[in-house]
């Protein structure tokens, strides 16, 4: 209701939209799909399979374009700063990743991300200004509040269905962050997107495009609300999806998960050892099963009736001939193995006489035992449909009241056990690290280190949250949690806390445990060093005052720590780099790298040249008034083969 009359081309509108729904693209009318519908004699421009929407390119110039920022170290918030190899970052996720992407390159095992839905509701990053400069872009992702926290009106814009480009709004979003998230994965990385409805269409195409085709794996069907929510008109809706890429198909390991139960049971037989077992067909019961299908695989097997034995030869013991018949038409089959398995495997084959049809029948049975031979319960493949109780996602409400004494600070969390399942079936074992770009409440760092707290193994986690603002009548603002990312930060602290007590009182914890009860906070920052900027140069006058300014190129607002941590970064080096501060130097790695940030003369460049580093970084002023040290030291540092470089 808005006051006014409704007009014929309203009218003329709505009825064509239900007469020729094709023809429409976010609401507006795509003028040659309504030519070509009606018969038209049209070409479309570059027609081809793709997927395509407003921003596209623009999106992809955003991924590309170079970032100045920086990660710095927030001791104060972290715990166990110097000995964790966990990882908390603070900011924006899309210039995080780009801060990321020298040293991580190809280094993540796992991925994990619970972006938007895109329901029309919720409010998010999108880079909707393609045509303002980088220096706009830098002040629009840094729009912060007198206290240094994100505001909503710099950083978020409500998405709302009634918007133009609402789809393309959201893949402009999505498209950058995942295209970067691609390159962090290792060569056999696995990434998993939690989605709904309203964009797992667009989100599976995007992913199509950004990893490959082929290398994806599944969709997760996951029971989040078995009641059913009743948001939308028509029915109940009781699950979300799980999309699952990898980077490379043929070198990601299968998604294997534990054997339930019921599956336990199926294993009802014991060997001489004391071993369980079950025997399964040898003749193929699925698709495929007709000799027509695969006739290389019907053949005779010969059994010896008086043990039970069998062989591909005929002998006077072996005496009893068994072809692959379905029972029920008598129609000629398939084994599901080939002789060569069957010679290499012998052992494991069993004939056994069976009442079939009021007749006494052989065939042939497959001894699949419970344990492989080094002692390693059997693991399935993880099914597509997930139905536990533990995923319904009113438990994540739960889990974050038990550990903030019953304050439920965090809207649509994701249940623990989701998020450990997944590193379970993707097999994230010791020392090997995942990823959450989304962090949102911090769920998959609790997962990682619950579950390295049952099974006594080491993965790490990098988790980046945005310090998006809560709202002011909220219960988290009013306990003094004013971002999402305190939120999450104080999460993970009293898991660490709760995991320390168990372990102090000896409840449910492995005792040859060695955890990581640790994370390093760091949060994106701009550069320590002053940014040479071209674009504001048009005079003279202007270029004499940028090089009055690069005298010193080293920010007044840095600090030393935070100089490392970026020359770290910047040098391809890992956050948790081993660093040594020994005689007004930085010894990265033992010998990797030297930073030379506080001082420079004639016995400090011999003694470093003795540890013999591959590269020494030194910052320019130090050499200042000593033009003969600086020539000396890139002298000898060259001919003893040293990478040297001035800041």
């Amino acid at each position: 209701m808005n006051g006014k009359s409704k007009i014929p081309r309203e009218t003329l509108f709505t009825n064509l939209k239900e007469l020729m729904p094709e023809i429409y693209s976010e609401g507006k009318i795509d003028w040659e799909k309504l030519k070509a519908t009606l018969g038209g004699d049209i070409n479309f421009s570059n027609e081809r399979y793709v997927l395509n929407w407003a921003g596209k390119s623009d999106a992809f110039r955003i991924l590309q374009s170079p970032t100045t920022k920086t990660l710095i170290p927030v001791r104060e918030e972290s715990v166990n700063f110097d000995k964790t190899e966990n990882i908390f970052i603070e900011g924006e996720n899309l210039e995080v990743l780009k801060v990321l992407q020298k040293s991580y390159f190809s280094k993540i095992k796992m991925i994990y991300i619970d972006p938007p839905y895109n329901t029309g509701n919720d409010s998010f990053i999108y880079p909707d200004k393609f045509s303002e400069t980088r220096e706009d872009y830098q002040k629009r992702i840094g729009d912060k509040d007198e206290e240094g926290y994100m505001t909503r009106e710099g950083m978020f814009r409500k998405n709302s269905r009634e918007n133009g480009q609402y789809h393309s709004n959201w893949l402009n979003m999505m498209y950058p962050r995942l295209f970067l998230a691609r390159n962090l994965l290792r060569d056999d990385g696995v990434i998993f997107v939690s989605i709904d409805d309203n964009e797992v269409h667009n989100l599976r195409l995007l992913m199509n495009e950004i990893f490959g085709e082929e290398n994806f794996i599944c969709q997760f069907i996951i029971q989040s609300n078995p009641r059913g929510s009743q948001s939308i008109k028509h029915a109940a809706i009781v699950h979300e999806y799980i999309l699952s890429f990898s980077k490379c198909i043929d070198l990601a390991n299968p998604l294997w998960e534990q054997l339930d139960e019921r599956m336990k049971k199926e294993y009802n037989q014991t060997d001489s050892d004391g071993k369980s077992y079950r025997l399964l067909g040898l003749r193929q019961r699925g698709g495929a099963w007709r000799r027509t299908d695969r006739p290389k695989l019907y053949y005779p097997i010969y059994v010896d009736p008086s043990t039970e034995r069998i062989s591909l030869e005929r002998s006077s013991a072996y005496s009893i001939e068994v072809y692959p018949i379905k029972p029920s038409t008598n129609e000629e089959g398939s084994w599901r193995w080939s002789k060569e398995k069957v010679i290499n495997n012998i052992n494991y084959l069993i004939s056994k006489k069976i009442q079939r049809n009021n007749n006494e029948e052989w065939d042939i049975y497959q001894i699949d035992y419970l344990e492989s031979e080094n002692g390693d319960e059997k693991r399935t493949k993880s099914k597509t449909i997930w139905i536990e109780k533990d995923i319904n996602y009113q438990n994540a409400s739960e889990e974050i009241k038990y550990l903030f004494n019953g304050k439920n600070f965090f809207d649509f969390p994701k249940p623990k056990y989701l998020l450990r399942k997944l590193l379970l079936i993707n097999n994230i074992t010791e020392n090997e690290i995942v990823l959450d770009f989304f962090s949102g409440s911090g769920t998959l760092a609790h997962s990682a280190l619950d579950l390295n707290k049952d099974d006594g193994a080491n993965r790490k986690f990098i988790c980046v949250q945005l310090p998006e603002k809560t709202e002011e009548n909220s219960e988290a603002y009013k306990a003094g949690y004013k971002t999402i990312a305190d939120i999450a930060k104080e999460r993970i602290r009293l898991v660490i806390n709760k995991i320390e007590k168990e372990k102090e009182e000896k409840l449910d914890f492995n005792p040859n445990n060695k955890q990581d009860l640790g994370f390093k906070v760091l949060k994106l920052s701009d550069s320590n060093f002053k940014v040479w900027r071209m674009n504001e140069i048009n005079s003279a006058e202007e270029l004499e005052k940028q090089m009055e300014i690069f005298t010193d190129p080293v920010s007044q607002e840095a600090q030393i720590e935070n100089m490392v941590y970026e020359l770290l970064l910047k040098s391809g080096f890992d956050i948790n780099s081993k660093i040594e501060h020994r005689n007004n130097c930085f010894i990265i790695n033992e010998n990797e790298m030297i930073l030379l940030l506080e001082e420079v003369n004639q016995a400090l460049v011999n003694e470093v040249m003795n540890l013999k580093p591959s590269k020494i970084i030194a910052l320019d002023k130090l050499f200042e008034g000593n033009d003969q040290l600086k020539t000396n030291t890139a002298l000898q540092l060259k001919d003893a083969g040293i990478d040297f470089k001035t800041i």
